[in-house]
């Protein structure tokens, strides 16, 4: 895991660039693809792989206006593990988390893209390998998944899933499903990993019995 390769907060850098990108989720040891092609995203690429290949994914708040929104108090740090340039200028990377942060003060605009000082202290446990979670009821959290899935009309891996790890399964799903942005900074700020599968259950069970979300569901398979 890449975590795995930074043992201390102390090891992150400690001023980022971020991506404001709502509704969008990466958790630490998670893979999040992403198309890059603003061109001011693409210079941050750029930097980026020339340096630590790190980003900060963060989502926004109310506040600030169009071009610099506020920012959402916790994001998740992320590194370039896989990047491909397409014909037309696009970047198709993969970030995988590695630690999430607190959002501090962010640098004066000297660039096309924002950055911001890291604090990473209260969440120095992500840097750790992903742990079992013993209290993972797995039939319950199926009950609440296959009752999501039918009122959205989406569709898993069944198999995947009544295998998968319950960390994996737990946040690749967190990440996936079209969940609103606050549910999704919920989510995220979720202290353990226990934490983010009540929640997730509870966001699942809400939803089934006549939530209201309306997004285009991503196509899970």
């Amino acid at each position: 895991m890449v975590a795995g390769a930074y043992r201390r907060a102390a090891d992150l850098p400690q001023v980022i660039p971020v991506f404001p990108l709502d509704a969008v989720l990466l958790l630490p040891h998670g893979q999040l693809p992403l198309n890059i092609f603003e061109p001011r995203y693409l210079n941050m690429v750029d930097d980026v792989m020339g340096a630590e290949r790190m980003i900060g994914m963060v989502q926004t708040r109310p506040g600030g206006d169009r071009e610099r929104p506020a920012l959402a108090a916790i994001g998740c740090l992320g590194r370039i593990t896989r990047s491909t340039e397409t014909g037309d200028g696009r970047y198709l990377i993969t970030l995988t988390g590695v630690c999430r942060f607190a959002v501090g003060p962010e640098l004066p605009l000297r660039g096309p893209y924002r950055q911001i000082r890291a604090d990473y202290a209260a969440f120095e446990a992500d840097l750790k390998s992903a742990d079992d979670d013993d209290g993972f009821d797995r039939m319950l959290f199926l009950r609440a998944l296959r009752a999501y899935l039918e009122r959205r009309a989406l569709d898993v891996d069944w198999e995947a899933a009544k295998t998968a790890p319950g960390d994996a399964l737990v946040n690749s799903l967190a990440m996936l499903l079209p969940f609103e942005a606050a549910e999704k900074q919920a989510l995220l700020e979720a202290m353990t990993l226990a934490d983010r599968r009540e929640a997730l259950i509870a966001l699942m069970e809400i939803d089934a019995a006549g939530g209201s979300a309306d997004d285009e569901p991503p196509q899970l398979q």
